[in-house]
């Protein structure tokens, strides 16, 4: 029987470049976002002809019917679920100063960026040990992509910033309580990535690359992120559960 992932944010960017190698790996894929089924079809398509099962379930992960309209129909589809990966995100509505925030744009990206990803890793957690409890030998993770603004600050992307923060210690506690059942937990922290989230600021890191802002030379891509997640899903790096793991070109290394 094949593997299951369920990818949120799945069908654009950075979970592209997963479920595009998640597909290559013989991997199904349970894919959701936020856009109608009808604006992802020659993604889907296109992911198919890997020759894997791949279904789509729309849904915002802030709302709590949308996560358990997930949930289920993940259940009802495949049966089981062997990987999750945290990926959906949104950026500030508005990059505003930090001290000039507005709650609503604040409460906006948490929503979706920490809360929503939190109780729907919580609930796909419990029935991972459901599953373990079963079956000793079948595979189970959970990979968390956060990025590098859980450390490094940015005045006018605060929010963004605490989200990604809180789920880099969620990604901590996660591994602790879950070490008992024999389920990893991985962090990525990605860099500058040219997703259609960086573009409108794609020429400004690029001319800061330029000057050395990262160690390697170039913007990072999906399929860089893509690699390293099929690396852990196949087991490919054992006994490291907690650990996170920076794809940033060499962005967070210190320099004198």
């Amino acid at each position: 029987m094949k593997s299951v992932a369920l990818i949120t944010g799945g069908t654009r960017g950075i979970g592209l470049g997963i479920a595009k190698k998640l597909a290559q790996e013989g991997i199904d894929l349970a894919l959701n976002g936020v856009r109608p089924e009808r604006d992802v079809v020659e993604v889907l398509e296109e992911l198919r002809k890997s020759g894997v099962r791949v279904v789509y379930f729309p849904g915002n992960i802030a709302e709590k019917t949308d996560r358990e309209s997930i949930l289920s129909g993940v259940r009802e589809t495949f049966g089981t679920l062997n990987f999750l990966v945290n990926n959906a995100g949104v950026a500030p509505r508005v990059r505003a100063d930090v001290l000039e925030v507005a709650e609503e744009d604040f409460d906006h990206l948490m929503d979706i960026n920490l809360r929503g990803t939190f109780f729907l890793t919580q609930s796909i957690a419990n029935w991972m040990t459901e599953i373990r409890k079963s079956d000793s030998e079948t595979p189970l993770s959970i990979v968390n992509i956060t990025s590098v603004s859980a450390v490094l600050a940015s005045a006018n992307r605060v929010a963004y910033c605490m989200a990604k923060a809180g789920l880099s210690m969620m990604s901590k506690v996660l591994a602790v309580r879950l070490a008992e059942f024999d389920i990893p937990v991985f962090e990525i922290q990605p860099g500058i990535i040219e997703t259609d989230m960086t573009e409108k600021v794609k020429e400004i890191y690029q001319e800061r690359i330029a000057k050395g802002l990262t160690l390697e030379p170039r913007l990072g891509n999906p399929a860089d992120i893509g690699k390293l997640v099929g690396a852990l899903l196949r087991g490919d790096l054992p006994y490291t559960t907690g650990q996170v793991i920076a794809v940033d070109g060499g962005l967070t290394v210190g320099r004198l």
